[in-house]
């Protein structure tokens, strides 16, 4: 019999909601994660600490560990310490950098892992990623889905709405990612995986168009939504590649500007912002070739400039000069990746003029 369907992983739970945490204990014993509640739970400085002290009543079998600094040191020195011990599942709470640490580690051992995310600031809350880093920089590695995933917009509430925001660009960047991926397909003959391209980009077109706001609307519930829709879109845009085994659904010539924008001018802003511009950038290059409609340039911009996110490279504090170079180192960081950046291959001073056009594109 021919093979009709094919098998997708995908956490066995996925909880949005405010007071999600409080049911991580009951989740875990339903899903039979772990009936007995013995677990490690993997927290960073912030939310994950307190996160971790309104467990404790429901899982006191738990033992608790603390990382910080999101390397591929800590990882390694937390596995070592999830392998001395038995454990039923790695429970991540916090950000990106101590949920990237907890999937490395539990990836290592075989141990499912459960991603309790405190904020959005980007899409590795469900993606088969870790980003780490290490002594030559940051590294991206392959680890398993995690099994569970919980958001609870509690504390995505309480914390800095710049986390929030970078969230949202990082999962508007899956628009240009797509673009490029159908771009490659269309002159190098990369083989598209429509699963894949449909959950990225139907995820961000519906965070592109809602028209709800950071802290707007908190009254009558339309921030919560507006905070469940992000959500979904950077947990999609996460199954998204492990659906297709690479991150090429969220991960075009956005994230390239910002890999060199990270090697070139470190610390500059966070991730999502900087995809965010990277994505418009790509977007503007693609238009004005006539390879992508003028209109999502516009949808995109006004998206950006709702949610005070980035345009132009002043925004994130880098000279147009700066921000050309980086476009031009940018290919060199996905030597693999073809994208409208390698499409159109700039020369110092092509790059330089065309980062002057769309500064004044974005003013008009």
């Amino acid at each position: 019999m021919p093979l009709l369907a094919r098998t997708v992983t995908t956490p066995l739970a996925i909880d949005i909601r405010r007071g999600a945490v409080a049911d991580l204990g009951k989740m875990l014993a339903d899903r039979r994660i772990s009936a007995g509640g013995d677990v490690a739970i993997v927290v960073g400085p912030g939310q994950g600490e307190r996160v971790a002290e309104l467990l404790r009543p429901s899982l006191d079998r738990a033992d608790v560990f603390t990382v910080s600094g999101g390397s591929v040191e800590a990882a390694l020195d937390l596995g070592e310490k999830i392998r001395a011990g038995s454990y039923d599942a790695v429970v991540g709470i916090g950000g990106g950098k101590t949920i990237d640490t907890a999937k490395y580690a539990a990836t290592r051992y075989a141990l499912p892992m459960v991603s309790v995310a405190t904020s959005l600031a980007h899409d590795g809350i469900a993606s088969p990623v870790a980003a780490l880093d290490h002594d030559g920089g940051k590294g991206s590695y392959g680890v398993h889905i995690p099994i569970a995933v919980v958001v609870d917009l509690d504390f995505v509430v309480a914390g800095p709405r710049r986390q929030t925001r970078a969230g949202i660009g990082d999962a508007l960047s899956n628009l240009s990612a797509v673009a490029d991926w159908e771009l490659a397909n269309r002159f190098r003959q990369e083989p598209l995986d429509g699963l894949a391209l449909t959950l990225a980009r139907t995820s961000a077109e519906a965070l592109l168009h809602h028209p709800g706001r950071i802290g707007r609307g908190a009254e009558d519930n339309t921030q919560d939504d507006f905070l469940r829709v992000l959500a979904e879109a950077l947990v999609l845009g996460g199954l998204a590649m492990s659906v297709c085994g690479s991150s090429r659904p969220s991960s075009g010539g956005c994230h390239e500007i910002s890999h060199a924008i990270d090697h070139l001018y470190p610390h500059t802003a966070a991730h999502g912002e900087q995809v965010g511009l990277g994505a418009l950038f790509c977007t503007y290059l693609r238009v004005s070739r006539g390879l992508e409609d003028v209109g999502r340039f516009t949808q995109l911009s006004d998206a950006l400039s709702r949610h005070g996110l980035p345009r132009v490279p002043t925004d994130l504090g880098l000279s147009v000069t700066q921000f050309a170079e980086a476009v031009l180192h940018a290919p060199g960081t996905r030597p693999d990746r073809y994208t409208i950046l390698e499409h159109v291959g700039f020369t110092a001073d092509e790059a330089l003029a065309t980062v002057k056009e769309y500064v004044d594109a974005v003013g008009d």
